[in-house]
């Protein structure tokens, strides 16, 4: 199990890695964006999932907790938000915040929608 949540973080955290140095900024709107398509990906997973219970017992650890895990990052957006300017550090968070949230329901109820439980 822990190697397969290793292999799944490791994966998340390169793309994570590769697509900030094709989207550099001034602000941090590559880690705004990661985060919020990562909980996006996160509730999709986790409603397809308890929807299908005969689904791979490793299929939640390795794209959950690992390649989303990697992928997504709190620590990041913590130093990132620590160095903004106190008004726009504000905006950042609850940027980010609701945008992560709002992600995970939206694609829970998408995913509810189109896969109706067997």
């Amino acid at each position: 199990m822990i190697r397969v949540v290793a292999l799944g973080g490791a994966l998340g955290s390169a793309l994570r890695w590769a697509i900030s140095l094709l989207w550099p900024s001034h602000f941090p709107w590559t880690t705004l964006a990661i985060n919020i398509i990562g909980s996006a990906a996160l509730g999709a997973l986790l409603a397809w999932i308890s929807l299908r219970p005969q689904t791979h017992p490793l299929l939640r650890p390795f794209v959950g907790t690992g390649i989303l895990g990697g992928f997504t990052t709190f620590s990041t957006f913590t130093v990132e938000a620590r160095a903004l300017p106190a008004g726009l550090a504000a905006t950042y968070v609850v940027l980010t915040v609701t945008g992560a949230v709002t992600a995970v329901v939206f694609a829970d109820r998408l995913v509810r929608r189109w896969q109706p439980s067997p």
